[in-house]
């Protein structure tokens, strides 16, 4: 990855700032955006000061203009773009049947149409590179969480569209992952919206006992650098997977209860 630009979107906390350190450290360019300036210029400076070459650019994935500028900067600052990583997301969690619709509108505008604005506008430079497209999914978008409507939505419906994207880039030698994280800690759970779109405020899991997200990074650096087309994560998620495939009646009754045991749970098991 020495010498390759790497544009990572979400990447002033959790996963991204994680994945901005790793690729940093192997020398690549790193391009991270984020909406909250104060935290992006924080990572900017951390960044710096281990001599990652890095730039941070405020933009929000929803707008498509902002992630047209982003792409311009990337290419202004560096000459190109060789990867995208597709990490900016939100959380919910709520009953269906209590949730403003808004709130599912607002999980599907950052998780899903925000991956469809970044990817078309870093498209050119990446297919002129043969570079790589990675979408940061989770075991969510395999089968669906209760209590998480909006989320499930939008990792089913990324999951999608990097599968058609994989496929229509192969005469094109683009590399395409999907990369699905278990449980991991961050501060998603934190700022995941309630039902009246208000933001959380705290975990409802213990934290302690998740896959670090610098040893999540890890994983997903070593999947780009093979060029993996799919990058499953935990014992958990992988048996949750396959046991979904397999047994899927059953395993309705076994997710019910295992979310029910989350702290002030909306489902009751």
């Amino acid at each position: 990855m020495k010498g390759k630009v790497v544009v990572i979107t979400g990447g002033s906390s959790g996963i991204g700032k994680a994945l901005a350190e790793v690729f940093g450290r192997k020398g690549s360019h790193v391009v991270i955006t984020g909406r909250d300036v104060n935290a992006l210029r924080e990572t900017e400076q951390y960044l710096k000061n281990q001599g990652i070459s890095i730039v941070a650019v405020q933009a929000d994935v929803t707008l498509p203009a902002d992630n047209e500028r982003m792409a311009k900067v990337a290419i202004e600052k560096f000459g190109k773009i060789d990867i995208l990583i597709n990490n900016a997301g939100i959380s919910m969690r709520a009953l269906f049947e209590e949730v403003d619709l808004n709130v599912v509108k607002k999980v599907m505008d950052i998780n899903f149409y925000g991956v469809l604005y970044a990817t078309q506008a870093c498209l050119p430079s990446i297919i002129a590179n043969k570079g790589s497209v990675v979408g940061i999914s989770s075991i969510a978008g395999y089968r669906g969480l209760p209590g998480r409507t909006g989320y499930s939505a939008s990792k089913f419906a990324l999951q999608g569209f990097l599968e058609v994207l994989r496929t229509e880039m192969i005469p094109k030698g683009v590399h395409v992952l999907t990369a699905c994280p278990g449980f991991t800690a961050s501060n998603i759970r934190m700022r995941s919206l309630t039902k009246d779109g208000s933001p959380q405020g705290e975990s409802p899991r213990d934290e302690s006992k998740m896959m670090s997200a610098e040893e999540c990074a890890e994983h997903i650096y070593n999947a780009v650098v093979k060029r993996k087309k799919i990058l499953i994560l935990t014992l958990v998620g992988k048996l949750t997977v396959f046991m979904n495939k397999w047994f899927p009646g059953w395993m309705d009754t076994i997710v019910m209860k295992y979310m029910a045991q989350e702290a002030n749970a909306p489902l009751k098991g």
